[in-house]
């Protein structure tokens, strides 16, 4: 019989999950409390949410989430780092943070749109660029051949602006030479 605090755990990680973008477990094992405390807080401060939870208690809210793919990530000691926004966020996050602190800290797999993403498929969304690095590329992309057509599109009449201004260049130079003589 579930006591009503596993109850209430299962409630609130299933809300949580249902409202997430990303969802990330890792393995934490041989990690310090202080260590841990400090991920929490890094995290935290960047709008994740880190929690650990036993592995029955999350499949419970992964199927109440209607996540049923978080199942699949689960094994041994897991933790869950939940990003609302940016979803590659929090994988980078915690890739970047356990190399820079030296910590055990291993992501084990990540759940994106309802896919499954586990070892090194996980790892290897960190070294994707963001969404906004993306569509800047994208911009970039579709703009050049429009910047390259306005270029070719504007040389002839550059060259016809430059072909009617010659005449005009040399009478101001011719007009500049007689009134410099005219006043010497």
């Amino acid at each position: 019989m579930p006591t009503q605090k596993k109850i209430e755990m299962v409630e609130k990680l299933s809300q949580e999950l249902s409202g997430c973008t990303v969802t990330v477990a890792t393995n934490f094992s041989g990690m310090s409390m202080k260590a841990m405390s400090d991920l929490r807080s890094h995290l935290k401060q960047q709008g994740i949410k880190y929690r650990v939870v036993k592995n029955t208690l999350a499949q419970r809210a992964a199927e109440a989430a209607g996540q049923p793919a978080i199942k699949e990530i689960l094994d041994g000691p897991t933790g869950f780092a939940m990003g609302y926004g940016d979803p590659l966020a929090p994988v980078k996050l915690l890739v970047e943070y356990a190399r820079a602190n030296r910590l055990p800290l291993q992501v084990r797999g990540v759940v994106l749109d309802g896919m499954v993403y586990k070892d090194q498929a996980a790892r290897d969304l960190a070294t994707l660029p963001s969404r906004e690095e993306l569509a800047s590329r994208l911009v970039g992309q579709l703009s050049s051949p429009l910047v390259r057509l306005v270029t070719v599109l504007n040389g002839p009449l550059q060259g016809l602006a430059n072909t009617l201004n010659s005449p005009l260049a040399g009478l101001v130079s011719v007009l500049q030479q007689q009134a410099s003589r005219q006043a010497g």
